[in-house]
């Protein structure tokens, strides 16, 4: 699972981890605004700003110090990553690839006025598409506006002499596929998502019957069944189309082996070289046993400086929770941020056993959870160019629970995000002078903790009752932004506790604790706002989770005035007035969410998500927008990736690997569509 950097940076400071995960944290309610940069050496991390988006740049440090072995490994499984970069394009919505290459066509190859209102909407137009790996946004999942007509489209494919099928043409232009994930409640939401996991006519119901018929050899093992397929109806007949060689994207697939298999012969021990192979044994065959198999030989292999995600892994994007999209990262360990993280995973049974679950829903005995700082050296798919600042893997409960996890916090991601903006945004929206100190001098480390407690513990916690699904099955539609909500609020219940003191964590838990309650009611109340239209519902799965636990606890807390909602010369506030309570109702809700998953209680689940986490209050909304118009910095940030570059001796052998930034965000998409370009428009 994944902290998505908007998922994180807002969801704490107020402001990338996705677990994609905010996920993720990202976001620029997040850091970037709400943070006060300290800049350790002299980098531009900002690349340039169009739309509502900004595109930052991060470096690699610690590069030189690997050895040439080690340098190959991750330039192996960067440009296994990259192979598969189509693959996200096409999951996203079947037209993207056809959308993509004549965008690009026009741009390269039109020699009219480009200075013109039109061309520079195409261009933003562009670029934002190719920041979401398709025509949809990659936050709220809304159809990207062309802000240019379909007549100057048309002169355009004329003047560059660019065809394109009228279809795809038209879905630029018109209200069809308005919305890639739909999570709306009492709708079809398979049929009504223009994801491309599902075929023309495939219904929930489909969907629910299809996989409700099969069954796992060990039903105390179950397979991750559809993660890895398109569900399509041939003939009235539903029929899974698998990724794998000689399947589905299999042309990038193959791609992606040929790089592992480069990989696997330098990997640094055998408990690495197993896993790829299992992995690449994966990709050949599509067979999900192999998947387990692989997970459980990728969990446990945690020696070595590098590691690695690949696959087809978090289930965000399918409204029902099942396909997993296209993703790698690549990452380097860092030593030092890594030690002194540590203490976490090997304090992790005692989180579980003071925790405030029932008794019945505490592991007794929690195994295997890593944790890691690392640096990032590539990303792609779903990871890029909007990235997570946080990963926990595997997603599947029982492999947690026999074999353990591994949580990566992405460290290069997150400095470069603490040093790309300034605190103009958090002096706007916090209640007084006091709240503005906390958030300045504790806030970064009041993220950073609660994104490792959040992977390491949250996502580690908890147990299902016997006999009870996956989530995905018996929570449906909320299963995302339940376990997102769940792992939240384990890092909200024990960011106010003595115990991480006492670890030697941080030198003044209250204060810290302070700080991180303060930004997670102001975002999940307030800053988030910013990344909606007026009158929309919240419908992505992490901030959907911040809402509703905030508004929860609001709520719950209004006799004793825990938060107060404060109006100062016409602008709202939220302001806490007992932290000690506020941990209590956190750890009310905590119980309570761990029980719905626990069970499988859809009922509630629906009723917390949909009372708490759906509507927006449209009166502070506006406010929001409004307070928020004085700032220019874009609410949404993603980065280019930095380039291996290798030299070859005369027998073609790697001697050296240099590592540079791309000349700007354009040239690294073009460079990208030319040189892993290995799916055809139509799959």
């Amino acid at each position: 699972m994944k902290l998505n950097k908007v998922l994180f940076f807002m969801a704490v400071a107020g402001m990338a981890i996705a677990c994609k995960n905010d996920p993720k944290v990202t976001e620029q309610v997040d850091q970037q605004e709400e943070q006060k940069p300290v800049e350790t050496e002299k980098f531009d991390h900002t690349v340039e700003q169009f739309a509502d988006l900004k595109i930052l740049r991060y470096q690699i440090p610690g590069w030189d110090n690997l050895t040439l072995k080690e340098q190959k490994l991750v330039y192996y499984l960067t440009q296994a990553g990259l192979s598969g970069r189509d693959i996200m394009w096409d999951q996203n919505y079947r037209h993207n690839l056809t959308i993509r290459k004549t965008l690009e066509k026009v741009y390269t190859s039109y020699n009219g006025d480009k200075n013109t209102n039109d061309w520079k909407a195409f261009e933003t137009y562009l670029k934002r598409v190719w920041f979401s790996n398709g025509i949809h946004h990659h936050y709220s999942n809304d159809k990207i506006k062309a802000e240019f007509s379909k007549e100057y489209f048309d002169s355009l494919l004329k003047d560059t002499q660019t065809e394109i099928s009228q279809e795809a043409k038209e879905v630029i232009f018109n209200d069809q596929d308005i919305k890639k994930v739909n999570q709306a409640k009492g709708i079809d939401n398979v049929a009504l998502s223009a994801v491309n996991f599902y075929g023309p006519g495939v219904t929930n119901e489909d969907v629910t019957t299809f996989y409700g018929k099969m069954k796992s050899p060990n039903t105390d093992k179950p397979l991750s069944f559809g993660l890895n397929s398109q569900l399509v109806k041939e003939n009235g007949e539903l029929k899974e189309r698998v990724y794998k060689s000689g399947g589905l994207y299999g042309a990038a697939i193959d791609e992606i082996i040929k790089w592992l298999e480069k990989a696997k012969d330098v990997a640094e021990n055998k408990a690495q070289g197993d896993a790829l192979g299992l992995l690449i044994e994966y990709y050949k065959t599509g067979d999900l046993q192999t998947w387990d198999d692989y997970n459980v030989a990728w969990t446990a292999a945690t020696e070595g400086n590098i590691d690695y995600i690949n696959s087809f892994i978090e289930v965000y994007n399918d409204p029902l929770g099942y396909r997993g999209s296209y993703e790698t990262i690549v990452q380097i360990k860092d030593f030092d941020m890594s030690k002194k993280m540590a203490v976490l995973s090997e304090n992790a049974q005692w989180f579980e056993d003071n925790s405030p679950l029932m008794d019945e829903h505490k592991k007794d005995s929690v195994v295997g959870v890593t944790y890691k700082v690392v640096t990032v050296a590539g990303e792609a798919g779903d990871a890029s160019p909007s990235t997570p600042i946080g990963v926990n893997l595997p997603n599947a409960n029982w492999i947690r629970a026999a074999v353990g996890s591994k949580s990566v916090s992405l460290g290069n991601i997150i400095n470069a995000y603490n040093n790309a903006g300034g605190s103009g945004r958090l002096k706007e929206f916090v209640h007084d002078d006091e709240e503005f100190e906390l958030e300045e001098k504790y806030g970064q480390l009041a993220d950073k903790l609660h994104t490792a407690l959040h992977e390491v513990i949250g996502h580690a916690s908890g147990q299902l009752n016997p006999g009870v699904g996956e989530t995905k099955e018996t929570l449906k539609n909320y299963a995302s932004t339940m376990e997102e909500g769940r792992a939240d609020l384990v890092g909200l219940y024990y960011l106010m506790d003595p115990k991480l003191q006492e670890l030697g964590l941080v030198e003044d838990w209250e204060k810290v604790g302070k700080a991180a309650y303060d930004g997670y009611i102001r975002n999940g109340l307030m800053t988030q706002l910013i990344r909606l239209n007026l009158g929309d519902d919240v419908e992505e799965a992490h901030m959907r989770n911040r809402q509703w636990v905030s508004a929860w606890a609001f709520e719950q807390g209004k006799k004793d005035n825990v938060i107060e909602k404060v109006t100062k010369e016409g602008k709202t506030y939220y302001n806490i007035n007992d932290y000690t309570k506020l941990r209590e109702i956190f750890g009310r809700l905590l119980r309570e969410t761990q029980r719905i998953k626990s069970e499988g209680d859809y009922k509630a689940a629906e009723a917390l998500v949909e009372g708490y986490g759906v509507k927006v209050d449209q009166a502070v909304h506006a406010e929001v927008l409004k307070r928020n118009e004085q700032f220019t910095s874009a609410p949404y940030s993603g980065f280019v990736n930095p380039v291996l570059v290798p030299e070859m001796d005369a027998n073609g052998e790697i001697t050296k690997i240099e590592v540079t930034q791309p000349k700007d965000f354009v040239t690294q998409m073009l460079e990208y569509s030319k040189n892993y370009n290995f799916l055809p428009e139509v799959n």
